[in-house]
């Protein structure tokens, strides 16, 4: 029998758990060790432990050997190994590299086009496996097959380019790991009905992950996510797209991420999504603008929480959107 969402709900509880227990040893152990950063967004000089990727990480790794756990010794689920540790492989390798990043970049900062290289190591394992279908419809064309290309370079630009753009909308407590636990729901849920096994571990243990980590990180955060959790958060995504064959609706549920891309680009790609704190406790946009969240600013006197609420709510309602548009494959509402 098929115990899909039994499985799901597994990786997503064992994945809370881990991360929700190492996050308070951590925090404690980042600021002993005097890893911690500003809150850029706050007045004064408060620390927050930095590089809060590593906790996810040992989150979202614990659910996926439940999950193979399972697999291999319960058969709850028909299941292709190779294509989860393909894309948990991608996962794990990103986020070592983006705690690589965090560890350089806390100190003497990194530049963006280095950032948009990182990534294409950690794709690797999805490119060696020829993961995937090489088929696509596009609009005006119809079905093209990339044939190898898909492997070459359709898979490592989706993994950069995901990950680039986590990495781009971030900055303000609760809005990365927020934005990456809806986006996750909304994908987990759409896997399901496809009966996408792989894609579903991936996404139930990335959100399970996610949600602990939620929880110091929401405002006022006691640790900041870093360059590991963003980029490992789009790899992580990225992978759950490839391995379920759901391009499409990869591009519709990061809409607001493409937004974000233009923001940055008419700015060279040099500005940040900070908002300049005030004594009232809101945030005003920097007069360059730049960024998502500073337009979101603009529109009122906003604090950090309402700034990110705001955001989460539009990310929702994306993500209703994309599920109804892509309602009509399992459900038929279109006749």
């Amino acid at each position: 029998m098929n115990y899909l969402l039994p499985m799901a709900i597994l990786a997503v509880i064992a994945a809370f758990l881990i991360t929700n227990a190492v996050s308070p040893f951590f925090i404690r152990r980042m600021h002993f060790r005097r890893i911690v950063g500003r809150d850029m967004n706050k007045l004064g000089n408060a620390k927050v432990a930095e590089m809060g990727g590593i906790t996810v990480m040992l989150g979202f790794a614990f659910a996926i050997i439940v999950a193979i756990f399972s697999y291999t010794y319960l058969g709850l689920v028909e299941l292709n190994l190779t294509a989860v540790l393909a894309a948990f492989s991608t996962v794990i390798l990103i986020g070592l590299l983006g705690i690589i990043d965090d560890l350089i970049g806390w100190r003497h900062g990194i530049r963006q086009w280095q950032h948009a290289l990182i990534p294409i190591f950690a794709a690797l394992p999805l490119m060696a496996l020829n993961i995937g279908t090489t088929e696509m419809r596009l609009p005006i064309i119809g079905v093209f097959s990339f044939g190898i290309f898909y492997s070459l370079v359709i898979v490592p630009i989706g993994i950069t380019g995901a990950s680039n753009a986590f990495n781009m909308l971030a900055g303000l407590n609760g809005l990365e790991a927020g934005m990456g636990a809806i986006i996750s729901f909304t994908m987990l849920i759409i896997a399901m009905f496809y009966g996408s096994v792989e894609s579903a571990i991936i996404l139930a243990a990335m959100l399970g992950a996610l949600l602990a980590f939620l929880r110091f990180n929401w405002y006022p955060a006691r640790i900041f996510p870093g360059d590991s959790l963003t980029l490992m958060i789009g790899a992580g995504l990225a992978s759950a797209v490839i391995i379920g064959n759901m391009e499409k609706l990869g591009m519709l549920i990061i809409v607001l991420y493409f937004a974000e891309f233009l923001f940055k680009a008419k700015h060279k790609f040099q500005s940040q999504s900070f908002g300049i704190p005030q004594k009232d406790g809101t945030l005003k946009a920097d007069p360059r603008g730049g960024s998502l969240t500073q337009w979101v600013m603009r529109r009122g006197n906003f604090t950090e929480k309402q700034v990110v609420l705001i955001i989460l709510g539009m990310q929702a309602v994306v993500s209703l959107f994309t599920f109804i548009v892509f309602g009509n494959e399992f459900f038929g509402w279109w006749g």
